[in-house]
């Protein structure tokens, strides 16, 4: 009896710790662009997944400012002085924060950084406010993705989601 009180013990111990190791909701995820020279953006965020659900727009309501993400909030460290959308950014540490509306994003770059990510109560920290440019990829996206494309000298970061692709052009100041 102890053998096999054992074992189920042991097998429901490696089932639920193989699961939870095999479906984290929002795992951790980066991306980088190379400006050459030795210049980097890096940016280190969370990737939730849609699961079913209506995220931007739903769950995670028109006109409020969103992490970009989950968990922690997105950060953006650029060791060169960039361009983002015609706004000057210097080289630092930053956070990346959205603000969605059925009709466009508009990103949001603070220079607070090290925050959960919600509720956003930053304002005051913040650098710029940028549009971002609307499309929609080719199929819906599951996992919320931030990635950099090369483009000429330098980067267009961008961001996708369900049926919602939004980016923004990035050049070496």
């Amino acid at each position: 009896m102890q053998r096999t009180l054992a074992l189920v013990t042991g097998l429901l111990f490696t089932f639920t710790v193989f699961g939870a190791c095999q479906d984290k909701p929002s795992p951790a995820a980066s991306a980088s662009c190379d400006l050459g020279g030795g210049q980097t953006i890096t940016t280190a965020y969370s990737s939730p997944r849609l699961r079913g659900r209506k995220m931007v727009g739903g769950q995670d309501p028109y006109g409020k400012v969103w992490r970009n993400g989950a968990n922690e909030a997105t950060t953006f460290v650029t060791t060169a002085d960039v361009v983002v959308g015609g706004k000057s950014v210097p080289a630092g540490s930053y956070t990346l924060f959205v603000l969605p509306t059925a009709d466009k994003w508009t990103l949001i770059i603070n220079k607070k950084t090290g925050e959960w990510g919600i509720p956003y109560k930053y304002e005051s920290d913040e650098l710029a406010r940028i549009d971002m440019k609307m499309s929609t990829p080719a199929s819906p996206v599951e996992n919320f993705t931030i990635a950099y494309d090369k483009s000429g000298s330098g980067c267009t970061l961008r961001e996708e989601w369900d049926t919602t692709r939004a980016t923004v052009d990035i050049s070496a100041k």
